[in-house]
């Protein structure tokens, strides 16, 4: 499997796909190609091939072992870019893709492939962006999967006016800003694809549909919420929404304005929550629109699980320090379970909800949850936390750009057991490569599949530190 053909603008730079930075000018072709066999899968997806000259082909759609004629729509320096004209030999994994916009929408780009090969695919894209910093794991990744289909509980869609006026609303075509109209989604929950027919009628039928930037859909424990990005106050197309949502029964609210904008409420403002398995049953996490929640609930909840279990047991007064700790997501389940957790999160209203969290879910005796705001960007402040709290365990649950400088400073400061849970294969090896040189070794690897019929790749690494981890095993510390 091949690591070239890194594409996707917004994530950090690596050494591993060779293509940030310094990227060749390209020209855009249609020019076909020889029949080519697939002799891999590059960790987005696409088929691998070369041509008679030993340039690679990434080829979209195309599996390993398949025969295939590409038309090539993009050459650049060191590759090109094609999608398959004609199957020649199709492999035993290709399967028919379940959703009818297959082709069109940019989401869901591993449909043709069976289930069970796609997470073997994903397990090894891990090892492969690991492999390339020097680091193997024992044993291949552990497995985290739930259901294939009708699993996605939150989503956000495009909405667009065109010059006759028409209006679109749907996700973005691949490689493009070009909307694809969608009624229909085999991936959300049954509650948010029942809505989309609907709200493509409504937004037909508003006044000024081009104040509506995209549409947000939730589905929480008090049923569907959808939040519209309202460029513009407009009273009749209030009215026609609060009609919609009463006529529903969904919950709906507006971000209203172009800058700054402000949560208006159309509905009574519902008490927004999900669950969470805990040690002695499942937990309740307030939420609220703009806050990060996995969008895949089984999947999270298999993770969550498997962080309790990696980290047992944790003996009552155990430090846990929680870093990118959202509304409590991995912090209330560990503070079940004994723990002291101080939960450290970027964002003052997700720190709120965190600590009332914390507060409800134990009537009578508040969990031991610190909730703290802080820059976790920042070297000096991690550096402070680790002082302050002097903890047993750190978590680490960071946005697509990793924990770089969280790990500088764990790498200078060790601790005895470090739970890193990453949504991106790429930042994760860079920031475990960090954390290897100073001292820690992988304990317990695994892949979940947050996203099934994507490339998308979530993972969760435990890292000991030898010698620290012994020492906090044998006891609880309280200085």
């Amino acid at each position: 499997m091949t690591m070239l053909g890194k594409r996707r603008p917004g994530r950090a730079s690596s050494d591993v796909s060779g293509l940030h930075g310094r990227q060749a000018e390209h020209r855009e072709a249609s020019e076909e190609q020889d029949a080519l066999e697939i002799r891999g899968l590059a960790h987005d997806g696409r088929g691998v091939a070369r041509i008679a000259r030993g340039k690679t082909v990434f080829v979209e759609g195309a599996l390993p072992g398949e025969h295939v004629r590409v038309a090539v729509h993009r050459t650049r320096k060191r590759f090109d870019e094609a999608h398959v004209r004609e199957l020649l030999v199709a492999s035993p994994e290709r399967v028919a893709p379940p959703c009818a916009h297959v082709g069109q929408c940019g989401g869901c780009d591993l449909q043709h492939l069976a289930l069970a090969a796609q997470r073997r695919h994903k397990q090894a894209v891990l090892e492969a962006w690991l492999g390339r910093q020097g680091i193997t794991l024992e044993a291949a990744p552990e497995l985290l999967a739930g259901s294939g289909e009708s699993y996605r509980r939150r989503a956000r869609l495009g909405v667009k006016v065109d010059a006759e006026g028409g209006v679109h609303l749907g996700f973005r075509a691949r490689h493009s800003h070009r909307l694809v109209d969608i009624d229909a989604c085999t991936v959300l929950v049954p509650a948010l694809d029942a809505l989309l027919a609907p709200l493509h009628r409504l937004l037909a039928e508003l006044e000024a549909p081009r104040q509506v930037g995209h549409l947000e859909l939730l589905d929480s424990d008090q049923g569907a919420l959808v939040v519209v990005r309202q460029l513009r106050d407009h009273a009749a197309d209030a009215w026609r929404w609060q009609a919609f949502s009463r006529a529903r029964g969904i919950h709906l609210a507006r971000w209203l304005g172009r800058e700054a904008p402000k949560l208006d409420w159309l509905t009574p403002t519902p008490a927004l929550r999900c669950r969470v398995p805990g040690p002695d049953g499942e937990l309740t996490l307030g939420i609220a629109p703009g806050d990060f929640l996995q969008a895949n609930a089984e999947v999270n909840s298999l993770m969550v699980t498997t962080a309790l279990a990696w980290l047992a047991p944790l003996a009552r007064g155990r430090r846990v320090l929680d870093l990118f700790a959202g509304v409590g997501n991995f912090s209330l389940p560990l503070a079940a379970a004994g723990a002291r957790v101080t939960a450290v999160e970027g964002r003052a209203a997700m720190v709120a909800r965190l600590a009332d969290n914390a507060r409800r879910n134990a009537p009578g005796r508040e969990l031991s949850v610190a909730a703290r705001q802080a820059d976790l960007n920042d070297e000096a402040t991690v550096g402070e936390l680790l002082q302050e709290v002097g903890p047993e365990v750190v978590v680490l649950d960071p946005p697509r750009q990793g924990a770089e400088p969280a790990c500088r400073v764990l790498g200078q400061r060790p601790v005895p057991r470090l739970l890193y849970i990453s949504c991106d294969p790429a930042t994760l090896a860079r920031d475990a490569a960090l954390l290897v040189h100073a001292g820690y070794r992988i304990r317990h690897a695994a892949v979940a599949d947050m996203f099934v019929h994507t490339s998308h790749v979530e993972s969760m690494l435990l890292f000991e530190y030898p010698g620290a981890a012994r020492q906090a095993q044998g006891g609880s510390s309280d200085g």
